[in-house]
């Protein structure tokens, strides 16, 4: 009983909504100081002292707005799935950046939200782990907006067969 309960709840476009709205909102907000503030989050990033140097400029100015558009994307539900595996790739990135540091006993803050963030450890792994469960859920349950040959529909995939040519 029960696990037919939660096999709907993990299984259900409206947690997959749900889910979609609060992790598109997390990207965005994240971007925003990094996108305001690239030379500090450079430093940040140059900190974790695994990211070429002549790489931290273009990582700098670059992986910020990709946080904040594909934030803004899952947000509003555009390339959802998409979406979902470029912030799943850059969830495990983080946390093998994170994991590295930690092993090697290095202090640093993760950078994650302003110049100042929160100390790299567990907390932040399990974080990093609970958001990229969110993605899995995301790309294979989000229905909800989606673009298809005939157009923009509101329950994507909903009596589409993509083995039938119109």
């Amino acid at each position: 009983m029960t696990a037919g309960w939660l096999g709907r709840l993990v299984s259900s476009r409206y947690l997959a909504l749900v889910l979609r709205l609060m992790v598109g909102s997390f990207f965005v907000y994240a971007s925003m100081t990094k996108i305001t503030y690239p030379a500090q989050f450079a430093e940040a990033t140059a900190n974790y002292r695994l990211v070429p140097y002549w790489l931290l400029n273009f990582g700098a100015v670059v992986l910020p707005w990709m946080e904040f558009v594909c934030g803004l994307f899952l947000f509003i539900g555009l390339f959802s799935r998409a979406c979902a595996v470029l912030i799943g790739v850059m969830l495990v990135l983080f946390n093998i950046m994170i994991l590295i540091n930690m092993a090697w006993g290095v202090p640093i803050n993760c950078g994650c939200y302003d110049t100042i963030g929160d100390p790299i450890g567990w907390k932040k792994i399990a974080e990093n782990a609970i958001m990229l469960a969110a993605v899995v859920q995301i790309y294979f349950f989000d229905r909800f907006l989606g673009f298809h040959q005939g157009g923009l529909t509101g329950i994507s995939g909903a009596g589409h067969d993509p083995s039938v040519v119109s």
